[in-house]
């Protein structure tokens, strides 16, 4: 069984070692990695892992019509590991896909959903717990406070990216979910929830969010480290969007993401393997020195930043604001109730 992580990165090399030992570890045997404009080492890094037959690295370079991660989709969606694999994740830098079933691996989870031909691998989202400063350690071991697990809103916090059978019912990939689907055999899809809970004919097509206020996560949970130490997210917001380059990140991604009320060390469960394979890497002294030269350009790249009174200024709020606070029920339902009406309205 071929399983396929696709992932696009920019100026992300300091991560990648760890995100890669972590889904090789849980039985990933593919990767197909696409990187556009790196100013770090992250480019060399893959072309090193590369020849170590780690992955498969893409270079993506600018202009992106509609940003890198779409352009990223279109070439990945067209490669012949993508064709060869059984199963498919298109993945982010920050994203850990965390299994509770038996061993933690990806046959676990197959074995406990037999009938799946998708799975939503739902957001948990891991807040920033007054982090400030980038440090060189796992970020799996750093940031293990997040979002509780019943939640009502914000709407991304239901949000999922999908681990689906590559058999043909879907042609492309999709930053959230598979695109394309083979409308005559759309009746053969059987997509179920991170619980284990079969789903309606709604996310055979485009639906990219489970429901609200339910424990989506039994099963397995995808952990979303999106927002780092507050060095990192300037460094993040100065980068922009993957998906949305004409969207800034400023103080309100911010804020929709960074819930620190539970404790989550679940992914724990993977690390004796997670942190062999990453050993493995590490031992490897080319590819050690282009680690090194990563996290020296993060911490170069943030003392440039704050030079630039923007930047200088979303720093200080990041150290002004305290964590996200989860709405109450009666909260969310107000918030979700307008939603739908205004989404009703457009629809008329």
């Amino acid at each position: 069984m071929r399983f396929l992580a696709v992932l696009t990165v920019k100026n992300e090399a300091a991560f990648l070692l760890e995100w890669l030992a972590h889904h090789r570890a849980i039985g990933f045997t593919d990767f197909l990695v696409l990187s556009n404009d790196c100013e770090d080492s992250t480019d060399r890094m893959l072309d090193r892992l590369q020849e170590m037959g780690w992955l498969t690295h893409v270079p993506n370079p600018g202009p992106h019509d509609k940003g890198p991660q779409w352009q990223a989709l279109r070439l990945a969606s067209a490669h012949p590991l993508f064709a060869q694999a059984d199963w498919v994740a298109m993945l982010d830098i920050d994203e850990f896909v965390n299994i509770h079933v038996e061993d933690g691996s990806l046959g676990a989870l197959l074995s406990a959903l037999p009938k799946a031909s998708a799975i939503t691998l739902t957001w948990r989202l891991f807040g920033n717990a007054g982090i400030v400063h980038y440090e060189d350690r796992p970020i799996t071991a750093q940031f293990t406070r997040a979002a509780p697990r019943v939640m009502g809103w914000p709407w991304r916090a239901a949000m999922f990216k999908t681990l689906f059978r590559n058999d043909g019912l879907y042609a492309k990939l999709g930053v959230h979910r598979p695109r394309q689907p083979n409308r005559d055999r759309l009746g053969e899809a059987r997509w179920f929830d991170g619980s284990g809970r079969p789903l309606g004919t709604a996310f055979h097509k485009s639906r990219v969010f489970n429901d609200f206020n339910q424990d989506n996560y039994k099963l397995v949970q995808l952990n979303h480290y999106a927002l780092g130490a507050m060095e990192s997210y300037v460094l993040k917001a100065a980068r922009g969007r993957a998906s949305h380059a004409d969207l800034p990140m400023a103080m309100d991604y911010w804020a929709e993401r960074n819930f620190c009320t539970d404790e989550d060390n679940s992914i724990s469960a993977t690390a004796p393997e997670r942190t062999a394979q990453l050993d493995h890497l590490r031992s490897d002294v080319p590819l050690a020195r282009l680690h090194e030269e990563a996290v020296a350009w993060r911490r170069r790249r943030f003392e440039e930043l704050m030079t630039e009174e923007p930047l200088r200024a979303l720093f200080g709020r990041l150290m002004l604001t305290p964590p996200a606070r989860p709405l109450s029920p009666e909260a969310s339902t107000i918030i979700l109730k307008y939603g739908l009406r205004a989404r009703k309205d457009q629809t008329m």
